[in-house]
């Protein structure tokens, strides 16, 4: 039973991305499409979902195998999130920043799963699980604010 909440799981990753990816190639014609006017910001959810399935086994029971089989979706969904065009309310320097340091981060975590100790990937994650709470509190506490 769980591994066919596993296997669906990523495929509504896999789905969601290429979802993602395709609405991102339409904005990207429209000159001047860096903001956007959305109650939702669908990047965020999406890799909100990845953080969880990743974060919560590690912090609940030290299980970083869920961390390291996401490592890769993690890195492309913050790769697009750190490309796509920002809601009006999150487009300012701050959210920027984190956005690339999280993309940074993620392609770090991946690039040390093969030989890292489980410790150093246990902070890393703990980073990136960090790194995206700033931005989701930007998106969730800061309203009005465009300038940080």
């Amino acid at each position: 039973m769980m591994s066919h909440i596993k296997i669906i799981s990523i495929l509504t990753i896999i789905l969601t991305a290429c979802l993602l990816a395709c609405s991102g190639k339409k904005e990207s014609h429209q000159e001047e499409s860096t903001t956007i006017d959305s109650e939702e910001w669908d990047e965020l959810d999406s890799f909100h979902f990845v953080m969880a399935e990743s974060f919560h086994p590690f912090i609940d029971s030290g299980n970083l195998v869920p961390a390291k089989e996401n490592a890769a979706a993690m890195e492309e969904l913050a790769a697009k999130w750190a490309n796509a065009p920002l809601p009006a309310k999150v487009n300012n320097d701050h959210v920027k920043k984190l956005l690339i340091k999280l993309k940074q981060s993620t392609t770090n975590f991946k690039t040390m799963l093969p030989d890292a100790p489980d410790e150093v990937l246990g902070d890393s994650l703990s980073t990136l699980h960090d790194l995206f709470h700033g931005i989701q509190e930007s998106w969730y506490k800061n309203e009005d604010h465009h300038e940080h």
